[in-house]
């Protein structure tokens, strides 16, 4: 059977794309189309798929209807990070056996995970 290689893509709609895509580069370090025409190149590691209830409000906003989860390597350093560039970063830190967990929220109000996972 044919399989999946890796994320090709992700694409996502947006009221101001340019503006949206100049934010994640700034604060995520992203290199994202149309801000750059060189694609992101991601590090080898661990992605999760993962289908969630309808109803779930893991999410955030219930309209939204799926979520980014990206790997980092310090997780304090980079939720300081988004802070500092006054980003809206969730108080909470959620600590599971397999990594860390934060979140922030974009400027259009898509919740975004960030995991740094244990080594």
């Amino acid at each position: 059977m044919e399989k999946v290689l890796g994320l090709g893509g992700l694409f996502f709609r947006a009221r101001d794309p340019m503006g949206l895509a100049q934010w994640y580069q700034n604060n995520l370090g992203l290199a994202v189309y149309p801000a750059t025409d060189e694609p992101w190149q991601q590090e080898a590691g661990p992605t999760v798929f993962a289908p969630f209830e309808a109803d779930t409000e893991y999410f955030g906003r219930t309209d939204q209807q799926s979520m980014v989860n990206f790997r980092v390597r310090d997780l304090d350093a980079m939720l300081a990070q988004l802070r500092a560039a006054g980003a809206a970063v969730d108080d909470e830190v959620m600590e599971e056996s397999y990594g860390r967990f934060g979140w922030v929220t974009d400027p259009e109000g898509n919740r975004i995970e960030l995991w740094q996972p244990l080594s």
